[in-house]
C-alpha cells in the first residue's frame, strides 16, 4: 500500500509531464508554437512566483502532517511547511496549458484524473493537507491568466 501511495503522490507527476509535453508538441499548430510556449512559460513562472510569495505571507501549519503524527513521510517533499503544494500547482499548470493551448478534451480529462490522483496521494502520504493541495491548484489558476491574452488576441484578429 505504501508503494502505491508513493506512486500516486510522486510517480503520476511524471506520467502527467509525459502526456502534457507530447500533447503540446503534437497538437499545437506549428505557426502558433512559439506564442503558445511563451504563454506556458509565463504562466508557470507567474504561478511559481505567486506560490513563493504566498508561502512567505501565509502558512496555515508550521509542521507537515507526518511531522505532527510522528511518522515517516509517504512521499518526497521539500523541507518547508508545504503551503501551497508544488506538486498540485505543477500538475494543474500542465492541465491548464494543455486545455488552453490544444482544447483537447480527452487529454485534458486524463490530466485532470492525474491531478486528482496526485492531490489525493500527497494527502494520503501525509506530506500535505487538503488546504495545501487546494492552494496549489488555485495558485496555478492565477498563472493561467496569461492564457487570456491569447483569447484577446484571437478576438482582435477576427474583427
Amino acid at each position: 500500500m505504501q508503494t502505491f501511495v508513493r506512486f500516486i503522490a510522486d510517480g503520476t507527476v511524471v506520467v502527467a509531464v509525459i502526456i502534457a509535453v507530447y500533447s503540446l508538441i503534437k497538437f499545437v499548430p506549428i505557426k502558433f508554437k512559439y506564442e503558445a510556449y511563451c504563454r506556458i512559460l509565463m504562466a508557470g513562472l507567474t504561478s511559481l512566483l505567486v506560490a513563493k510569495l504566498l508561502a512567505v505571507l501565509y502558512q496555515p501549519e508550521t509542521l507537515r502532517p507526518f511531522e505532527l503524527m510522528g511518522v515517516d513521510p509517504g512521499a518526497a517533499y521539500l523541507n518547508n511547511p508545504g503551503f501551497p503544494s508544488d506538486h498540485a500547482l505543477f500538475v494543474t499548470a500542465l492541465v491548464l496549458a494543455v486545455w488552453f493551448e490544444t482544447k483537447n478534451k480527452i487529454v485534458t480529462s486524463i490530466l485532470v484524473i492525474l491531478l486528482i490522483s496526485v492531490g489525493a496521494g500527497r494527502v494520503l502520504a501525509l506530506v500535505h493537507t487538503p488546504t495545501d493541495v487546494i492552494g496549489g491548484v488555485l495558485v496555478a489558476f492565477v498563472g493561467a491568466l496569461w492564457y487570456l491574452t491569447a483569447t484577446q488576441r484571437k478576438s482582435a484578429r477576427k474583427t
